[in-house]
């Protein structure tokens, strides 16, 4: 099953001319990273359909006091960020199809994509539409969601993403429309 401008506008009517620009990065991070059926694709697209704001959005929405949240304290710790007030928070702020946050996760993304660490001197790179959806995919395949959306545990797999199940009830509506655009 492949992904079109037409199918990513049934399932993301708010991406507009961003669906185009996708679709072939899309294409290519779901096969490389085996997103190939239809329950892994559903729940993919209504993943990063959310994460996203439907393909408009590949950096996290917020103010430098918002962003600071990562910069000290628990939380930059446990995202890899110094501890200092140093502005890695702003720095490594969530990019990508899936908001991949903090340093441990760039770098390992970086590895993943490249075999080198040039996304912590570029982290704006995930903001690509080629590297956004890379890393939105290599997220999911690294996180073991394949097998999670297989076995249909949607809700397991926003906390993966999410943390939590904030934005599921958008969620569940992207997957229901992906589930009816793509059967």
């Amino acid at each position: 099953m492949e992904i079109t401008e037409n199918t990513l506008l049934m399932i993301f009517p708010n991406a507009r001319q961003q669906a185009g620009v996708f679709v072939p990065a899309l294409h290519a991070a779901m096969q490389r990273w085996e997103i190939d059926s239809p329950r892994r694709m559903t729940a993919f697209l209504a993943q990063i359909g959310h994460e996203s704001g439907q393909l408009r959005y590949v950096k996290e929405l917020g103010n430098d006091r918002y962003l600071s949240r990562y910069d000290t304290g628990s939380l930059a710790l446990r995202l890899g960020n110094s501890p200092q007030p140093d502005g890695d928070g702003q720095l490594y702020c969530g990019r990508g199809l899936i908001q991949v946050t903090g340093r441990n996760n760039y770098q390992a993304c970086s590895m993943a994509l490249f075999g080198d660490e040039r996304l912590l001197a570029l982290p704006q790179l995930l903001e690509q539409p080629r590297w956004a959806s890379e890393s939105a995919a290599w997220f999911w395949h690294s996180r073991g969601l394949n097998q999670l959306a297989d076995r249909g545990e949607f809700n397991r797999i926003t906390r993966h993403i999410n943390g939590g199940l904030n934005g599921l009830e958008d969620r569940l509506k992207l997957w229901a429309r992906a589930r009816e655009v793509l059967s």
